[in-house]
């Protein structure tokens, strides 16, 4: 009897925290996706007019910045995974982050950084719009060149870009022409909620993914992503232009990536690689932490000439 009365218990209290656990997994996306739109409408908020097509007018910044984002790092992604012994789930999620536009949190700190607002807007918006174009190419040329079949989801791809960039800026943006006084008080504690939410949504990540992070440590994976975004920061900073402040704004461009966009690359083309999300990630913290001294040597001397 006291078996038979256990075992609904035993049974019972695994079920409920399973589905605690899958409940959970299930809101850490809607968390995320919640607060980058929310962040991107801020952004859209404090736009000025024109700011959004800015580097349309400047048509040698936008073939430079094309050619850094995606064709050089796509190359550096391919020759890394050419070049070294890494697992598949690796060298896919390498060339995903380098096939991905612009992460649509990284403008407020390419601004921060000592970048000018029209540029790094622009270019989150024309990357966005031409990786639709360009992203399905990449993904194909790297099929060919090492001989694999490849998946490029254009309409998954497309869908994630409209509605976590295209859609909440220029619905921002709208708002600040038409409702000023109320986009720019409502514009920075909505960047502020979404920035909160947006830790909370990735604690969790993180943290369960932690040991799958210490095997990286040990198996040359953290090298590769530190030398990746390494290069990003020299490729971008080169091609930038004369400038400092658009030097900066491509610099930080070319080493940090989308990570939803290059998460539904890499599951498109390695479907139950558990790896795949752990390396996006992992890159995602790689490189702010690469940029910090970049960044803080340059907005020091975008400063000096003002003072």
């Amino acid at each position: 009897m006291r078996r038979r009365a256990l075992a609904p218990v035993a049974f019972h209290y695994p079920g409920n925290k399973f589905q605690t656990m899958t409940a959970l997994s299930q809101l850490i996306p809607i968390a995320i996706n919640a607060s980058i739109f929310t962040m991107v409408f801020a952004l859209g908020a404090k736009t000025e007019r024109g700011d959004a097509v800015y580097i349309f007018d400047h048509k040698g910044l936008l073939i430079r910045s094309i050619l850094s984002m995606n064709v050089v790092m796509v190359l550096v992604a391919a020759l890394i995974a050419a070049a070294f012994d890494l697992a598949e789930a690796i060298e896919v999620a390498l060339i995903a982050i380098a096939i991905s536009p612009v992460p649509p949190v990284l403008p407020g700190k390419q601004i921060k950084a000592g970048g000018t607002a029209s540029y790094a807007i622009s270019l989150l918006v024309a990357a966005s719009v031409a990786s639709i174009v360009i992203a399905p190419l990449a993904v194909s040329s790297v099929g060919f060149l090492f001989g694999r079949q490849t998946v490029a989801g254009i309409g998954r791809l497309s869908s994630i870009i409209i509605v976590s960039i295209l859609l909440p800026l220029f619905l921002g943006i709208a708002l600040r022409i038409y409702m000023p006084a109320v986009a720019a008080r409502i514009a920075p504690v909505l960047s502020r909620a979404g920035t909160v939410l947006l830790i909370l949504a990735v604690l969790p990540v993180l943290v369960t993914a932690t040991a799958t992070i210490w095997e990286f440590v040990g198996n040359g994976v953290l090298a590769v992503l530190i030398g990746f975004s390494l290069i990003g920061l020299v490729v971008g900073h080169m091609l930038g232009g004369p400038e400092t402040g658009n030097r900066t704004v491509l610099a930080l461009a070319t080493s940090t990536r989308h990570p939803g966009v290059a998460m539904a690359i890499a599951g498109a083309n390695a479907p139950g690689e558990k790896a795949l999300l752990s390396v996006i990630l992992f890159h995602l913290v790689v490189g702010a932490i690469v940029a910090l001294p970049y960044m803080r040597l340059w907005t020091g001397s975008s400063e000096e000439p003002s003072q």
